[in-house]
């Protein structure tokens, strides 16, 4: 592994949101392009890192990728529930992409999960067009749980967002 996970710094912040909405607009997964709500979600990882741990890929001063780590239910979380933790807004930059960064902060979320008092399990959601890290979750043990599956945005009928759990 030619790259180092570690939390971010503040420094990192604004770099990181705008690397995490450019893989999301690139990867054609925000719905209203530019102006899709969504987008400033994925610029914010200041609100994220007050009440969750931001996590970076980087090789040297280059910034590969990244992931929100939540630790619990809280204002960052999505769906998890009292005993688990939730992975958000993983992204991995275009020209990083296959070398095991994304893996990587998947893991190391996985590590800090196991390492928080009660938790039993590790949960997120992610598009059906997520491919890539369709395969990294089932590789690291995460099974589908479609009783779960939720639309964030209920107006729109074809967005229902897939859901995993990786039992602890």
């Amino acid at each position: 592994m030619d790259f180092l996970i570690r939390p971010a710094i503040p420094t990192e912040y604004e770099p990181l949101g705008t690397l995490t909405a450019q893989a999301y607009l690139e990867d054609g997964l925000l719905d209203y392009g530019e102006t899709d709500p969504y987008l400033a979600v994925l610029k914010d990882v200041e609100t994220r890192a007050a009440t969750a741990e931001v996590l970076v890929a980087v090789d040297g001063d280059h910034l590969l990728g990244g992931v929100t780590f939540v630790p619990g239910p809280g204002p960052v979380a999505d769906i998890a529930q009292p005993g688990e933790t939730e992975i958000r807004a993983l992204a991995i930059a275009r020209t990083a992409r296959g070398r095991g960064a994304g893996e990587a902060l998947v893991r190391a979320c996985i590590d800090r999960a196991r390492a928080t008092e009660g938790c039993t399990a590790v949960v997120l959601s992610t598009q059906s067009s997520m491919h890539a890290a369709h395969r990294i979750y089932e590789r690291l043990g995460f099974t589908r749980t479609p009783d779960r599956d939720w639309n964030p945005v209920p107006h729109l009928d074809d967005l229902t967002l897939l859901t995993y759990e990786l039992t602890l």
